[in-house]
Parts: structure tokens; sequence; C-alpha cells
């Protein structure tokens, strides 16, 4: 099992000018720093990619899906904005040997509304025909997509499990698999373990093991020997990251509902939340 930290946990957005995270994660004793692209424009790839191979720092890359960002949206700009993002992690994600580029790929985060059957499966078409295309690509590329099911309230699109797995079956590309984050898992499953049994090991990519409340893991009421057991049955042998958001952009903050300090420090939590994987999982 090999252990992340999210740039998110100290930065929003992620820049050049946080490189110093490579050099904080590896001292603590990660085995991998997870970039969020927010703005590609602000981050110099080939430095970064120099330093993590110096360091000897594995990437994996993850996104962050605003309103302009939604391939299922009814604005036919902000599809093609968003397909294009896609386009352009996928890329990044196969330059900086991460194997995957995963988030809330089918719409925005903060996407909450109650509409019509008839919209509702417009919208899924929508984004069910740019994943297959993008899966495509993502495969050319030697990159899997995640998709990962947000909570009810950052999405009215993916929630559960079960729901990550019918859209990922009518795609039906074998590049798009799942990713799973305990957090939302914690609102929206009624048996965690179960749920990622039910995902199994050819769907599941990726794990952003993150605690009830968003704060250090195992300081929560999560059931997490259930879920160590439970990814241990399906032979699970990928990443487990922390993501949460230490210092969150007024966007990120009004989209993931953080509005208070999630532990005494953005380091407490990292270097706490690492020693808690650690022995919970070795």
């Amino acid at each position: 099992m090999l252990f992340g930290a999210s740039t998110f946990i100290w930065a929003s957005p992620f820049s050049t000018q946080n490189i110093d995270l490579f050099h904080k994660v590896k001292n603590m004793g990660y085995d991998i720093l997870e970039i969020a692209v927010e703005d590609s424009a602000l981050i110099d790839w080939k430095v970064m990619k120099d330093v993590a191979r110096d360091l000897d720092i594995k990437i994996t890359i993850s996104g962050a899906f605003g309103m302009e960002r939604d391939i299922s949206s009814v604005e036919p700009h902000y599809r093609k904005l968003g397909r294009e993002y896609i386009e352009e992690c996928i890329k990044i994600a196969a330059d900086m040997g991460s194997p995957i580029f995963g988030g809330p790929l089918y719409s925005a985060v903060g996407k909450i509304r109650l509409v019509s059957d008839e919209q509702k499966k417009q919208e899924r078409a929508w984004c069910v025909d740019t994943l297959a295309e993008v899966s495509q690509i993502a495969a050319d590329s030697g990159v899997v997509l995640g998709l990962e099911p947000l909570n009810r309230f950052e999405t009215d699109m993916v929630n559960t499990v079960e729901q990550a797995i019918s859209m990922v079956e009518e795609v039906g590309h074998p590049h798009l698999k799942i990713v799973l984050d305990t957090f939302h898992s914690n609102i929206e499953e009624k048996d965690i373990p179960a749920s990622i049994r039910k995902i199994g090991k050819n769907r599941l990519c990726h794990v952003q093991g993150n605690e009830s409340d968003r704060g250090t893991p195992g300081t929560g009421h999560l059931e997490w020997e259930g879920i160590r057991d439970a990814l241990r049955d399906i032979g699970y042998d990928g990443a487990v990251v922390i993501e949460t958001f230490g210092q969150p952009s007024k966007e990120l903050a009004r989209a993931a509902c953080i509005w208070r300090p999630l532990a005494n420090s953005a380091d407490e939590l990292a270097s706490e939340g690492l020693a808690f994987y650690k022995q919970l999982f070795r």
C-alpha cells in the first residue's frame, strides 16, 4: 500500500511556489504527493517532475471541477470547457507518471438542484457520451480515469457507489474506473466495507481515505478496520491518500462547505494522519 497527501491540505490553488510540499511530504514519510489541478498555468510541470524524481516521490493527479468545467451542463460552452480540462489533465497525468486522473468527472462540484427526469436523462447522456470519448483518450495515454461519487450536498448526479458503478458500466470502457472517498461514503453508504467489496478490485482505481469530518484520519467515527479489511479482501494494492482542505480558496470553501479549521495545523493533520495509516495498514 502506498500513502499520499493532497496539495489541498496546504494550498489552493497549488502553484510552482508551493514546490516545498514535495520536501515536506518526503520528510514526513509519504510515498505520493497528489496534485490538485485548479489552474495548470500556475504550475511548471517540468520542475515538478524533476523534483519528484530527485526525491523519489510519486505523483497522482486530481481534478477541480467548477461550474465552467461541467460536461453535463446545459450550457454547450461549459461542456466543451469541461472536456478540454479533462483532456488536459489526462496529458498532465501521462507526462507526470500518474497512473490515474480522478475526481467528479461527470459534473461541477456544488451543482445541487431538483430538476425534471427529462433534464436528468439529457444531462446524463451528455456526460456518458463525453466520458466514453475521453476514456479512450486516457487509454491511448496509459492513464485510468477515476470517477468519484460525492455526497448529496456537493452533487446531485453521483452520490453512491451503486450510482458510480451504473455510470461506469453504461460508459463501458476499461479505462474508466472508480475513486472512493471515505468522507463521502460516510454520508451516503449504509455499509462502507460492503460498498468497497461491491466495487471490487477491477473497478477500484484509487482511494482517498478521509475522516468523517475531513479532519485527521483516526480521530472521527469511521469504521477504519472494516475499510482496511474490505480493501484487503478485494486485493486492492493502490494508493490511499488524504485529501482535505487546509487553506481553501473562496470557491473551494463554498463548493466543499469548509468553514472552519479541521485540525490544529495542516502539518499536524498530515503527519498524524500518516502515522494512523501506517499503524492501520501495516
